[in-house]
């Protein structure tokens, strides 16, 4: 199984969008210890959005489709419903597509 997912820190007030091989676990570790790209700017990273997918490749188009539209702008409202249907983020716990995804509220 392979995931698109967004992480958020508070410190920055920043979104970060990839892709992994599952368990998600392992990579936000690995972007929470010594990372010299973008994600090692701070520590408090938090998982706030993830969505599990058959093969790398479709993982990846998903990160591409979010990056395009900005994880900002996807992941907006306190409730948490995602409004950006381009890329099927209609609501917690149901994509589009059929797909399984988790959202988290994490600020």
């Amino acid at each position: 199984m392979y995931l698109c997912y967004i992480l958020y820190s508070k410190i920055l007030g920043r979104y970060y969008v990839g892709h992994c091989e599952a368990p998600i676990e392992d990579r936000l570790r690995r972007h929470l210890t010594n990372h010299k790209g973008f994600t090692g700017k701070a520590k408090d990273w938090q998982i706030v959005y993830k969505e599990c997918f058959d093969s790398k490749e479709e993982a990846y188009s998903r990160e591409r489709a979010i990056k395009g539209k900005k994880a900002e702008n996807i992941l907006s409202g306190s409730s948490r419903k995602y409004r950006d249907s381009s890329v099927g983020l209609e609501h917690p716990g149901v994509c589009r597509e059929g797909r399984r995804f988790e959202s988290f509220c994490a600020h």
